[in-house]
């Protein structure tokens, strides 16, 4: 495994493999790891990531509010902002292919041209931390999200165009737009879910909160690139799989007993399916990324382990790289093509497919899924 340190630098190369005689780069899985030390070989941890809308490139914020952008088609990284304080997320304007969005501890959110590196503009409003920003596909719009409050942004003009604020008994969980449309989808802690069109912000409808036990309490959401599933989960091993076309739960897929709580969803795009992503990672409290199909509900493949445990990934829309930061602070590249490559030569990895009736899961050591 190679390891790059960007220490200090400004710039440089990614990795330093060398080709093989045919003249190609050949990559494992596990492409390279890049970690940042500074003084007296104290590590610096990395806190988030963002892809472009290429996903050949990445942001990456690290705990003392230096700001990178690495790009793999390149083999370059290159700073593009000291912030002097940590960040809490991070977004890539989806029009503007040079200009970046960061939240930070101060509670602004600063839009940089990373070309540049000047300040574009600087958004107050949050009292307390950004924990996400989503944009929408024409980059006009942008959401923040903070515990009590999210706030749609109008990116021509950096104003605040609209403020959703909750009763202090109601978190928010995530509030983002939808692939392919104007809707916004917001998600709070009681496992109520609405869908608002981000025009007149008039709620177009809202998801039936499912009735079954045990209560699952969302905290992680992912939706397909289609933008017709959504899953989410939280406080469990069962995961929610929605038809935001029909609005109805389509499934309950109850992942191995390792997983207690979900951290992080996210779907693996593919461009044969039409963005109708069946590939699924979750991302527990074990510190594994565990990937599944969808619709056989079998197990894939999975990164991370306890010994490289894996905080938070992202995800490249071209289905090409994963991004994992892990709990030593350093950012792992994976290649996907390698990881399913893998995957063909292993047969012992697929789990067994338990249909469960009457709507409930019973504790399995396996992948089961239960009718929604």
């Amino acid at each position: 495994m190679e390891v790059t340190d960007v220490g200090n630098k400004e710039e440089g190369k990614l990795w330093h493999r060398k080709k093989t005689p045919a003249g190609v780069f050949v990559f494992l899985s596990l492409m390279v790891t890049v970690v940042r030390t500074a003084q007296q070989a104290k590590t610096v941890r990395f806190l988030h990531v963002a892809f472009d809308t290429t996903g050949d490139s990445f942001l990456a914020g690290d705990h003392h509010g230096n700001i990178y952008v690495f790009d793999i088609s390149r083999n370059r990284f290159r700073l593009v902002q000291k912030m002097g304080q940590a960040c809490t997320a991070l977004a890539f304007s989806p029009c503007r292919s040079t200009e970046f969005l960061v939240a930070l501890a101060d509670y602004t959110i600063r839009c940089f041209d990373k070309d540049t590196k000047q300040l574009v503009s600087l958004m107050r409003g949050h009292e307390g931390a950004v924990s996400s920003i989503s944009m929408d596909s024409s980059g006009r719009y942008a959401i923040s999200t903070s515990l009590d409050t999210a706030q749609l942004w109008d990116l021509r003009t950096f104003q605040r165009k609209r403020k959703l604020n909750v009763r202090q008994s109601v978190g928010i969980q995530r509030v983002f737009f939808l692939p392919l449309s104007n809707a916004i989808l917001s998600c709070f802690s009681d496992d109520s879910i609405f869908a608002w069109e981000s025009d007149r912000l008039c709620c177009k409808y809202q998801l039936p909160v499912p009735d079954t036990e045990p209560k699952i309490s969302y905290k992680a959401f992912a939706v397909s690139q289609d933008g017709r599933s959504l899953a989410a989960g939280g406080r469990s091993n069962l995961l929610h799989l929605w038809c935001l076309d029909s609005r109805e739960l389509l499934r309950v897929i109850h992942m191995p007993a390792q997983v207690r709580t979900v951290r992080q969803l996210e779907f693996l795009s593919d461009i044969l399916d039409r963005g109708a992503s069946q590939t699924l990672g979750v991302l527990s409290q074990d510190g594994v990324m565990r990937f599944i199909n969808t619709h056989t509900c079998k197990l894939l493949f999975h990164i991370g382990s306890h010994d490289e445990a894996i905080t938070t990934v992202a995800v490249s829309p071209n289905g090409r790289h994963i991004v994992a930061i892990t709990d030593h602070g350093g950012i792992n590249i994976y290649s996907i093509q390698s990881l399913t490559q893998e995957l063909n030569k292993v047969t012992d990895r697929v789990l067994t497919v338990i249909l469960v009736p009457e709507n409930v899961c019973q504790p399995c050591d396996e992948l089961a899924i239960c009718p929604g």
